[in-house]
């Protein structure tokens, strides 16, 4: 056996954390800190139809591809989820997670309550997904919370903000079907219970390997 597995780490069990939120919960916020804080977890790559911006680099920050690219990958099943927002497309690519957890990285998965639950279902197909797989839905304590949060960030028009709330209602009603709930409160306690969260998954014994006496 491997030092790794006599000293009891748990280096050779990633995991594959799939945060939600609804629209201006928290959740890009909170990926950029666990990623920061945690070197050994590395953000899954999505693909999308959309143009670059900025200074967006090929391979780093996308996985762009044109609208008939993505269609073929669809239909060959290559995606772990999917969807179409406001026109373009953007989906995950099985085996850039699977790669990844192969290499020992733990992988962070930033999706809608519709992807976590694309990724559910192909995790219960899936065996080495299913091992991994930690689900964590992200909400602020109070809709009117969640209001000021989208009118402070000031991109959404107050019709846009209504519909965003409406769609918020029903994806919060969502949480019962995911692993943990963080309820936000400030970006320093989402960052700590989600830390408790990864370290609490690393230490299920079906993940462990105990030292032998």
């Amino acid at each position: 056996m491997s030092e790794d597995k006599h000293s009891g780490t748990h280096a050779g069990n990633p995991l594959l954390v799939v945060i939600s939120a609804p629209s201006g919960g928290g959740k890009t916020t909170l990926c950029h800190q666990i990623l920061t804080a945690r070197p050994d977890m590395a953000r899954a790559i999505t693909c999308t139809t959309r143009e670059p911006r900025g200074d967006e680099k090929d391979g780093e920050d996308y996985y762009f591809l044109d609208a008939g690219s993505f269609l073929k990958r669809v239909q060959a099943g290559n995606f772990l989820e999917h969807a179409t927002v406001y026109g373009q497309s953007y989906g995950t690519l099985k085996s850039e997670v699977v790669s990844k957890l192969r290499s020992g990285k733990d992988v962070l998965l930033n999706v809608d309550v519709q992807g976590a639950a694309t990724v559910r279902k192909c995790a219960e197909e899936d065996p080495e997904l299913k091992r991994a797989l930690v689900t964590v839905f992200l909400t602020p304590q109070t809709t009117l919370v969640l209001e000021e949060r989208l009118r402070r960030r000031g991109t959404d028009t107050p019709a846009d903000i209504k519909k965003r709330l409406g769609v918020a209602r029903q994806e919060v009603a969502q949480w019962k079907n995911f692993d943990y709930l963080i309820i936000s409160r400030s970006v320093a306690d989402d960052l700590r219970q989600m830390q408790a969260i990864v370290e609490a998954e690393k230490m299920r014994s079906q993940r462990s390997i105990a030292p032998e006496f």
